[in-house]
């Protein structure tokens, strides 16, 4: 006969199955540290010694990058500002379109339109960026080269770039960050109890005051960490836009040709040595450190106000806890003169 097993048929057994995944847990949080720690300590290793050999202000506010030349120069000014004014336009862009669609899958559309969106949506977050690239090639470039040629047209000194500019670029961020914030912002919207659409429906609100006013600010977690993960795939992202920006060093003015700093690395690492290889590694070092920055940066302006009051509400019981555990000296003292 069959003995059935279960995993809390015992008191003993139970324990030793929560000590058990205590541990996993502890081991898969330990990795998940030490594999930040590692990255942060190679970068450190690989990036920082071209800053002695070159100097901080040579790279970090150089406009002239000529690391080839007989007389070569490393500054990646306009490389740092072409990533910086390339992925805020991105962000500008996407982030409202990401999060419009995912309030109309979530709250608007039909059950039969929303079927059949949702599964493009997660379709678009599966496609490779490269395969963006050679669309923006294809598709982008030679309609932004036909409005370039129409804006410069007797232009002497703009230099034409084909339609691989700023822009495209621009464009093709914008689009490939759209799956991230919508399948994101969707989820943090869906999870808004129904309690508080009922609420606000019974006291006269209309449907779209409801969804602005009562289940948008519910959710404003889950979407604060949609844009973060959107600009972290912003930043981030090198194939698509070697193909579409140009990749060459100039001012991010909108028909100039740029380069990002992952494509920077992209584009030279193959054929780098010495010097040259250890500057492409410092760019790599400033990508990490710009990346940590905007992400602590983007979580503590988008962090609810709830979260704050309750960390706050926290502290507050816990110092009250500590004074009521201490005794008040002036009381010990009273005590002991009427004694």
């Amino acid at each position: 006969m069959k003995q059935s097993f279960s995993i809390i048929g015992s008191r003993q057994s139970k324990t030793a199955v929560e000590k058990t995944a205590q541990l996993i847990f502890i081991v898969c949080a330990f990795f998940a540290v030490l594999a930040v720690f590692s990255i942060t300590i190679y970068m450190l290793i690989n990036g920082t010694p071209a800053l002695f050999k070159v100097g901080l202000k040579d790279i970090l506010f150089g406009t002239v990058w000529k690391p080839t030349a007989k007389d070569p120069s490393f500054g990646i000014l306009y490389i740092i500002l072409t990533s910086i004014v390339g992925t805020t336009l991105a962000i500008l862009i996407g982030v409202p379109i990401g999060v419009l669609t995912a309030i109309f899958l979530a709250e608007v559309a039909p059950k039969k339109l929303a079927a059949v969106v949702k599964p493009a949506v997660e379709l678009l977050a599966g496609i490779p960026s490269v395969i963006y690239g050679l669309l923006g090639i294809m598709i982008l470039n030679p309609l932004m080269y036909k409005v370039e040629t129409a804006l410069f047209k007797g232009s002497e000194t703009h230099q034409f770039t084909g339609g691989a500019n700023l822009i495209s670029a621009v464009i093709v961020l914008a689009i490939m960050i759209l799956p991230t914030v919508i399948n994101i912002s969707e989820s943090a919207l869906r999870a808004v109890p129904a309690q508080y659409k009922a609420a606000s429906l019974a006291l006269g609100g209309s449907h779209i005051q409801t969804i602005f006013k009562v289940i948008l600010p519910a959710a404003k977690s889950g979407i604060a960490t949609a844009i973060v993960l959107g600009v972290g795939r912003a930043i981030g992202e090198a194939m698509a836009i070697t193909l579409v920006s140009g990749s060459s060093v100039n001012l991010p003015l909108p028909f100039n040709s740029v380069r990002f700093l992952t494509t920077a690395i992209v584009s030279e690492m193959g054929y780098a040595s010495g010097l040259h290889r250890e500057v492409l590694f410092t760019i790599g070092l400033v990508l990490f450190a710009f990346i940590m920055i905007i992400n602590t940066c983007l979580t503590k302006i988008l962090k609810p106000k709830n979260v704050e009051e309750k960390e706050k509400r926290v502290k507050s019981r816990k110092s009250q806890v500590v004074k009521a555990e201490i005794p008040d000296s002036s009381v010990g003292v009273a005590a002991q003169s009427k004694a």
